[in-house]
């Protein structure tokens, strides 16, 4: 007779929780999750899936105004914001059953509630204590907010699948994948949108040809930035107008006194979306030895296990990469290392084809050119901007841009970046040949679809930059 009640114990029933529980109950392990909220985590509840779908509803508006570059008459149409977000919160609900009859399926049990360690291997949910022989954290991330006066009145990307109202105006705080794209969605739902972010170019960590071209898109649209400026505080007032006291620095080579000041802005809704944190607080962690990093997220090995040997952690909840397939694959890694389940390839973060979906799209594998030029030495850079044939009858002014980076040594392909229609569609075929490690000739040597914008990808030919050998 074990002294354990379960095999393995999870604690979050996201993503990367979920397919951990259900690979390690298939090899025939006794396995437990415990969630306290709706099951999906994040990415199902308040991330990629009702973002998708916001994004979805965003493009109507223009789709109608294309539609007569090509013949069509379409009557003045209304939009329904509480039956987008009403058929949006069902879609989810249905997601979160199928999520339950999966676990379910594979034999997991469900445990529900708030789940604290209280030994290494010993997990306590409403107050019955629960023996697992490994236990495996899975809690994910949570927005961050500033101290800042009025932080408040502001609402997170949470809150923001739920709104009574769309507010005719609104302010997203942030320079982040996540501000942009919902930037893009209020934009394209008719919402005067201001995105506010301290520094002078959005999107860090992406390519700078791609930061410097999608915000030329976004301005193009009629979104308004407002960059190297701070939000000092945020006020309402009687008739529930939001103020924000801003505070704008100088852009290099200007004169720090003319441009340098405080102003205000006023809007109806102000989103932050300016980073986000581990959730560890409350699950009992540091009592029992595990370490931390200083923003709380667990630290792990390559083998995904904490400074205490039976506890492991994936996901968000790490911080290395915080994206839903990312957490699955560490799940996978996880599951054939300690149950020997399926054998999979060790979880490779230097090329994770990621999209942002804003408007147009961002899809990107590889690193940017500056890291890639560090990491390769010598680069064949080559680039393409265009308009999208679609727009030359709708008059439409959206332009395309894509980049590839070749390493000169062997002529391999080490990165794609693209600005346009679908192209985080587009990017993942391209991943799996990057993946490969196919050569530039290689990409020549493929037969393009005409015409398309993805055959762009294989007729680049002459670089726009070459360094030297």
């Amino acid at each position: 007779m074990t002294a354990f009640d379960y095999d393995l114990l999870v604690i979050g029933a996201g993503s990367g929780g979920v397919r951990a529980s259900r690979m390690a109950a298939q090899s025939g392990a006794r396995v437990a999750v415990v969630e306290a909220g709706p099951l999906g985590g994040t990415c199902v509840n308040v991330g990629c899936v009702p973002k998708k779908l916001f994004v979805y509803g965003s493009h109507f508006p223009e789709a109608f105004e294309d539609a007569q570059g090509y013949g069509f008459t379409v009557s003045p149409p209304s939009f329904s914001w509480a039956t987008l977000r009403d058929n949006k919160t069902r879609e989810i609900e249905r997601l979160n059953g199928v999520y339950g009859n999966l676990l379910s399926g594979a034999g997991v049990t469900i445990l529900r509630g708030q789940a604290r360690i209280t030994g290494a291997q010993e997990v306590t949910v409403g107050g019955a204590v629960y023996r697992a022989e490994r236990i495996l954290i899975a809690t994910g991330s949570t927005p961050s907010l500033p101290t800042i006066p009025g932080i408040e009145h502001a609402v997170t990307s949470f809150e923001m699948f739920y709104l009574d109202a769309l507010p005719k105006r609104a302010v997203v705080v942030g320079g982040g994948y996540i501000a942009v794209e919902f930037a893009s969605i209020l934009h394209g739902l008719g919402v005067d949108t201001t995105l506010v972010y301290r520094g002078p170019l959005i999107l860090r960590g992406f390519d700078a040809d791609v930061r410097g071209f999608v915000m030329g898109e976004l301005r193009k649209l009629g979104i308004t930035l407002r960059l190297e400026t701070d939000v000092q505080a945020l006020s309402r007032d009687a008739q529930g107008a939001l103020t924000l006291t801003l505070h704008e620095r100088s852009s290099e080579g200007e004169d720090e006194q003319a441009r340098s000041g405080a102003s205000t802005l006023t809007t109806d809704l102000v989103m932050y979306a300016t980073g986000r944190h581990p959730l560890t607080e409350g699950l009992g962690l540091e009592a029992v030895g595990v370490a931390l990093g200083e923003d709380g997220r667990v630290l792990v090995n390559e083998q995904l296990q904490s400074s205490v040997p039976s506890i492991y952690a994936l996901g968000d909840v790490i911080n290395r990469a915080q994206l839903t397939p990312v957490a699955i694959r560490e799940a996978m890694a996880f599951t054939e290392q300690a149950f020997g389940t399926v054998a999979v390839p060790p979880v490779d973060y230097d090329l994770i084809p990621t999209a942002v979906f804003c408007q147009p799209n961002i899809g990107t594998v590889g690193p940017t050119e500056e890291v890639a030029r560090l990491k390769h030495g010598a680069l064949a850079i080559y680039e393409a901007s265009f308009r999208p044939m679609k727009h030359t009858l709708t008059g439409r002014e959206e332009r395309t841009f894509m980049k590839l980076i070749v390493r000169r040594s062997d002529d391999r392909v080490v990165a794609a970046h693209m600005v346009g229609p679908d192209a985080g569609e587009l990017i993942q075929g391209l991943a799996v040949a990057i993946v490969a490690g196919a050569t530039k000739a290689q990409f020549d040597a493929t037969v393009g679809i005409h015409p398309t914008a993805a055959e762009e990808f294989v007729t680049m030919r002459t670089p726009t930059r070459l360094d030297p050998l």
